[in-house]
């Protein structure tokens, strides 16, 4: 399945020689062939298995003890489900391209091989290696097939993902030197005997230096690449101008897939390997979360673009999960309900993640549809009363809308539900900050819908073409999907509670 989409990569660029279509098709091809490899390790998932399933382990470097190590329990499962769901839509969306189109579709390809290999890697060289495979073909994307400003976009987009790329390396060089290991279940087992500390003390102690500082600063090293993917405020810099100058098919794996690597290293590597320094930079790392949730909700309002609102939205969204997972790393003690508030926080988180993933990605599928039938235009002052002349369309994305908001009925409310259920017995006062960015969240996407949809139609929007049937098509899967999580959550909820058991087990109580 992880290499799957890298040759059909391979043979979209083959393919173009004969013609662009069959490029498209052979692209289109291999995303669902991989969806239906995800759906049938779906059904065959055991959901009371706590453990990692479906496991591959073969020696590469025997030198340095490196092995080709692969499984999934149910957080992986359902971010490999995320990334096979979105591919297609980002190629769905992308079929207009013309400019070097098979190039194009086969660096999606590539995107999501890297995103497939970087959610089911159990070894960190493993791991790291598809991290920067999945940061080579977005650059790419931007660079070649981005908006006026895609450069700069493009640029800043590649350098702050590569500093977070070197403390991330740095630090899991630092545990190597350590333990002579870069498998993550056997430094999670080194911290939870507590073995850990000592041998960073022994392998790297210097000076005032000692193993209670070192595993803090690797801990920062970690925390600063997965908080830079996120993003998390004040390292969130490189993400609106990189989602908006983006091409539409990458902006959705961006906001769909590749910013969950961001929470996904959070939750499989430093709430297993860091749970104490996690529970001693608790405070500050709330703040940020704090910061993230508010901050990035009042930036949302300033914006003009639609592109921009829905970026900054999206800031905004994952910051409940910074404080789902933050929250849970409050000491509580031997108390019972403690430990079923964090994992229903922890349940939310995760859902949170795939929600938002097919949620964003929808939303800025239906801003291209915007920009197709504008010529390109995409302010909020640039349509108004559209709903009179494209009611399918407003209707459709007014669904997308509302479930991004977080309405009952729809996919969006549960996660954030759940977060606010565990976080709020956890850490009451940064909970209770962080539903001012409910209400700036109502603001802002309310606004949106005003704007857009209602109110008098403008001239110039006079012909504005609605949703042909073929589109209508494309968007109904998401679209069932969203109400059908809304409704039915437990379809996810049942696949990763025992995952999320063992990982409010692995936290300090």
């Amino acid at each position: 399945m992880t290499f799957l989409p890298a040759a059909g990569a391979l043979l979209v660029l083959f393919a173009s020689r004969r013609s662009d279509r069959l490029a498209r098709l052979l692209a289109f091809a291999s995303s669902i062939i991989a969806l239906g490899l995800a759906l049938l390790l779906w059904h065959r998932f055991d959901p009371a298995d706590a453990g990692f399933q479906f496991q591959e382990q073969h020696l590469w470097i025997s030198a340095l003890s490196i092995h080709y190590h692969l499984g999934i329990d149910g957080l992986g499962l359902l971010m490999v489900m995320l990334s096979a769901i979105v591919a297609p839509m980002a190629l769905a969306a992308s079929r207009g391209t013309q400019d070097r189109a098979a190039i194009y579709f086969a660096l999606v390809l590539l995107l999501e091989a890297g995103l497939f290999g970087a959610f089911t890697a159990l070894s960190f060289f493993h791991w790291f290696v598809f991290w920067e495979l999945s940061l080579i073909p977005a650059f790419f994307l931007i660079k070649l097939w981005g908006g006026p400003k895609r450069t700069s976009a493009a640029t800043v987009f590649f350098v702050y993902t590569m500093l977070g790329s070197v403390t991330l390396l740095l630090a899991f060089l630092a545990l190597f030197l350590a333990t002579g290991t870069f498998e993550f279940q056997e430094l999670a087992d080194l911290a939870r005997s507590g073995r850990l500390i000592p041998l960073l003390s022994t392998a790297l102690g210097w000076h005032f230096l000692g193993g209670d500082h070192l595993a803090m600063l690797v801990f920062a090293g970690a925390f600063l690449g997965f908080a830079i993917k996120l993003p998390l405020i004040p390292f969130h810099t490189w993400l609106p101008d990189a989602y908006a100058e983006a091409p539409t098919g990458t902006t959705m794996l961006l906001t769909g897939a590749l910013s969950k690597l961001g929470a996904y290293g959070m939750l499989r590597i430093l709430v297993p390997i860091f749970p104490q320094q996690m529970q001693r930079a608790r405070v500050p790392l709330l703040w940020l979360a704090v910061a993230t949730i508010v901050l990035a909700g009042y930036s949302a309002f300033a914006q003009k673009d639609l592109k921009r609102i829905f970026a900054y939205s999206s800031i905004n969204h994952l910051g409940y999960c910074a404080l789902a997972i933050f929250a849970a790393s409050r000491f509580t003690g031997l108390d019972a309900s403690m430990a079923a508030e964090k994992a229903a926080a922890l349940n939310g988180a995760i859902l949170q993640m795939f929600n938002h993933g097919l949620t964003a990605a929808t939303l800025f599928w239906f801003v291209a549809e915007l920009e197709r039938r504008s010529g390109g235009l995409r302010g909020l002052d640039d349509f108004g009363g559209i709903r009179r002349v494209a009611p399918i369309l407003c209707g459709l994305m007014g669904i997308a809308i509302f479930a991004s908001l977080g309405l009952p009925g729809l996919n969006g409310f549960i996660g954030e539900f759940l977060i606010f259920k565990g976080a709020f017995p956890l850490v009451t006062w940064a909970t209770a900050i962080c539903t001012i960015g409910l209400l700036i969240t109502a603001v802002f996407i309310l606004t949106v819908i005003q704007r857009v949809f209602n109110g008098p139609l403008n001239e110039q929007r006079r012909h504005f073409l609605d949703l042909s049937g073929t589109e209508r098509t494309l968007f109904a899967p998401a679209i069932a999907l969203i109400f059908l999580l809304g409704l039915y959550p437990q379809i996810i909820l049942s696949h990763i509670n025992a995952t999320v058991l063992q990982l409010a087990h692995m936290l300090p109580f």
